[in-house]
């Protein structure tokens, strides 16, 4: 049996649409679910509640557990943060009063797993068309890529910043795959493809860096991360901007030359040396063509099966020239990720240092006092 969800609502934020003159300010509640290997969050207003504790009820024949708390029709969340608080609470209680318990009819609902953004069940077909006629796509993996405000709300809590910061990586190596495909790719469809997955990683990967950097921003205001690992988590998110913008660098040079069709006219202009820039129908004796000595006794057959050695050799060459770098690369990383431990554990040091001065300054007091 799985283990149950771990969920919360540890903040919330104000949503001001765009069209104010149809759309009122309102509040959204940013919830945190923590499975196993993955965190996300999602985002809801009071009515969303309202209508999964209505759906609910309906399906399972008897509300939830817990009470969902009332409407206010004369305060308003988005001028009352006391107001927003005390539903903030009450809304963790009902969902935790649903997600906790050995009573599982209401989780079990289509509506409840829509709600969250879950897969659906195995075997629930229903599922999938509830998730559909609310709305609300449940193909979606976590976290919210492209959701700005939810990621903002992910990365202002430190153990969702984590998992933010691990999806930011996971695209950034599927961006530098998807590029060593593209340049050793020999089909005009490998190399699109390869190109395709590189730029939509390289687009996700940087737009998690601008959330991670303004939760880092709040989580240091409101006092949540030490010095240490405030600066340990900067200086990886430095990291993963630095490597991509090499990233983009090497796209933008695949892509001047051309991948596949780049080979191509590469092994096009070998060829051209070897046997001169005109292109003989037939072998011609006497003809005033710049010959070596590899291609004075070939015909054309054989010219094209040199090329094609040449070629290869080639190709080995940068394959091992390649594996060097991979291999030099991952010695900078681990250097990096020492460094940054190492500058962790000397601010850990100098904090501790400087209470131990504190303490003892205290003491001294003390001693002269007596």
């Amino acid at each position: 049996m799985a283990p149950p969800l771990e969920i919360s609502i540890p903040s919330t934020s104000i949503n001001t649409p765009a069209d104010n003159n149809k759309t009122k300010p309102h509040t959204l509640y940013n919830i945190t679910i923590r499975l196993p290997l993955r965190s996300f969050v999602v985002q809801k207003r009071y009515s969303d509640f309202a209508a999964l504790h209505q759906a609910l009820t309906s399906l399972v024949g008897t509300p939830p557990p817990s009470p969902l708390p009332g409407k206010s029709w004369f305060r308003s969340t988005v001028a009352s943060p006391d107001l927003t608080e005390q539903r903030r609470a009450g809304l963790e209680r009902y969902l935790r009063a649903v997600a906790e318990p050995p009573d599982r009819r209401w989780r079990d609902t289509p509506a409840w797993r829509a709600f969250l953004n879950l897969p659906a069940a195995a075997g629930g077909g229903g599922g999938g068309a509830s998730a559909s006629a609310s709305g609300v796509s449940i193909e979606a993996r976590v976290p919210a890529i492209g959701l700005r405000d939810a990621n903002l709300a992910a990365a202002s809590d430190p153990a969702t910043w984590v998992d933010l910061n691990k999806e930011m990586k996971r695209e950034l190596g599927v961006a530098r795959a998807a590029l060593a495909r593209k340049e050793h790719a020999t089909a005009d469809g490998e190399v699109r493809e390869a190109e395709a997955q590189a730029r939509r990683a390289l687009i996700k990967a940087g737009s998690l860096m601008g959330p991670l950097e303004e939760g880092l921003r709040v989580m240091k205001e409101s006092g949540r991360l030490g010095g240490g690992e405030f600066t340990r988590r900067r200086d990886a998110v430095e990291a993963a901007k630095y490597e991509k913008g090499l990233l983009d660098q090497l796209a933008a040079a695949l892509a001047t030359r051309g991948g596949a069709g780049g080979s191509k006219e590469q092994g096009e202009s070998d060829r051209a040396k070897l046997v001169g820039t005109r292109r003989p129908v037939g072998r011609t004796i006497g003809a005033p063509l710049p010959e070596t000595e590899e291609t004075r006794e070939l015909d054309n057959a054989g010219v094209l099966q040199r090329q094609k050695v040449v070629t290869q050799e080639q190709d080995q060459r940068v394959g091992e020239l390649g594996a060097v770098v991979h291999r030099l690369n991952q010695l900078g990383t681990a250097i990096n990720d020492e460094v940054i431990y190492q500058n962790g554990l000397l601010d850990q040091a100098n904090d501790a240092a400087d209470s131990l001065g504190r303490k003892l300054g205290v003491a001294n007091r003390r001693a002269k006092n007596l």
